[in-house]
């Protein structure tokens, strides 16, 4: 097998004139994080988590910018980053639709509610709708094995789902009826 190797020593990285690490999170972070840590990389897991609030992912600008702003290698940043289910670093739609794949909720086929999720927006699993109205994942466990299979659009869980009622809940969230924050 050959090795395929890409140029990431010479990659340009899509930058903004304003930075995402605003002076407002930096002195947040500062202020309530920071104390609580022997050093500053203690911090690192709020701080995605303020940027991601403010921006609504983690382009590679911010990463580095978190970087710097710790004391961190971008690469350390990125892998963290790219480990947690919650981060986003790629740009996702408006409307964030989670389908639950834990054990309780394949028992209870999950797959039906991610296939019409599929079907109904025309993408996969991990894509976002051209019209950037719409990102279809799948999570592990949200904790309502009772009322499987759930899923959540956004910050609303949705519970005993069946296609019909997940695309019902797609409907409302095309006609505004869901916001992301």
């Amino acid at each position: 097998m050959a090795w395929i190797t890409k140029p990431s020593g010479t990659m340009k990285i899509e930058k903004r004139s304003q930075p995402y690490l605003t002076q407002a999170i930096k002195d947040r972070i500062t202020k309530d994080y920071l104390p609580r840590y022997e050093n500053k990389r203690g911090a690192l897991l709020p701080t995605l988590h303020a940027v991601q609030e403010d921006a609504g992912w983690l382009p590679h600008q911010a990463l580095t910018e978190i970087a710097d702003f710790l004391g961190m290698t971008p690469s350390e940043v990125i892998d963290t980053a790219s480990f947690y289910e919650e981060y986003w670093i790629k740009k996702k739609g408006e409307n964030v639709i989670a389908v639950c794949r834990s054990i309780a909720c394949e028992v209870c086929d999950h797959k039906t509610v991610t296939d019409a999720c599929r079907k109904k927006l025309g993408i996969e699993v991990g894509e976002t709708t051209d019209d950037g109205k719409f990102t279809l994942i799948e999570i592990e466990c949200l904790g309502s094995c009772g009322s499987a299979p759930v899923a959540l659009m956004n910050h609303t869980l949705h519970e005993n789902l069946t296609p019909a009622a997940i695309e019902k809940v797609i409907d409302d969230a095309a006609k505004g009826g869901h916001k992301h924050h």
